[in-house]
């Protein structure tokens, strides 16, 4: 009996667990649509998106770009050795190039962006639940989801893609700077190998599109841990911390599923 009851008990927590998460699910899900049909708002005030764009992504500029130079070095160096074994390190600028534009600088990208910019969302929205701004802004018939986090979601999407590009371009440039004056490699090889390799659309534009997905992902996470923390510095701070860790998840599972749609054929 006493096995019996305990079974019947973990079931019922596994039942708890998984009906409170779809749940949440779906209550996500009606936020964000309902932060969509509000957005036309911002088609009168449009300085909120500029000014979100600069926190958000002219704020994430150093970091992006210092990191990207760094992934470019170690790719150079990394895809030289691996190249030389076959005599192919001609082909290093392909290599950098590709890896570059249909995984790493989206993916990366996106994992800086949700522990800087995406971190930072969770917390401002955190603190003015925290202090009752945003139920301040309903009394005075202010929707906080127009006024406060549409902005927000729109200058994460725009931010993403573009810094997504300078990682990817500050990287090629890495990646040239230690094989073709570090190493040796023929400067006009490494060239003309990434430009005659390198399609626009099925490798720069899925690229771009991974990033704009991972730019509404990491963006919406963060709003909505933030709208929805608990309004004390504890619930802060766990709000912050699972921003972190469910984007960086679902960045990782919507790459595989990107990937395994764009380049399965």
């Amino acid at each position: 009996m006493r096995v019996l009851s305990k079974v019947i008990d973990l079931l019922g927590d596994l039942g708890f667990f998984i009906r409170s998460n779809i749940s949440a699910m779906g209550f996500a899900a009606r936020i964000f649509f309902a932060v969509v049909l509000r957005s036309g708002f911002l088609l009168k005030r449009p300085r909120l998106v500029i000014d979100q764009i600069l926190f958000v992504g002219n704020h994430s500029f150093i970091i992006i770009a210092v990191s990207g130079l760094f992934v470019g070095f170690v790719l150079g160096l990394q895809g030289y050795y691996t190249l030389n074994r076959y005599g192919s390190e001609q082909a290093l600028g392909l290599l950098v190039a590709l890896s570059l534009t249909r995984e790493l600088g989206p993916v990366i990208t996106a994992l800086l962006f949700a522990g800087r910019a995406g971190t930072s969302l969770t917390a401002e929205i955190g603190l003015m639940k925290a202090g009752e701004q945003l139920s301040a802004m309903e009394m005075m018939a202010v929707d906080p989801l127009a006024r406060v986090i549409a902005p927000r979601l729109w200058a994460g999407i725009i931010s993403m893609p573009i810094l997504a590009t300078i990682f990817t371009a500050v990287g090629v440039i890495g990646g040239y700077f230690v094989g073709v004056p570090l190493i040796g490699v023929d400067s006009g090889a490494f060239w003309s190998q990434m430009q005659g390799g390198v399609d626009l659309f099925s490798d720069i534009g899925n690229g771009l599109i991974k990033s704009i997905v991972f730019g509404v992902a990491v963006t919406f996470i963060a709003l909505y841990q933030g709208y929805e923390a608990r309004p004390t510095p504890e619930g802060v701070s766990q709000a912050t911390t699972r921003t972190v860790v469910i984007s960086s998840l679902a960045v990782l599972a919507l790459d595989f599923l990107l990937t395994a749609m764009m380049f399965s054929n």
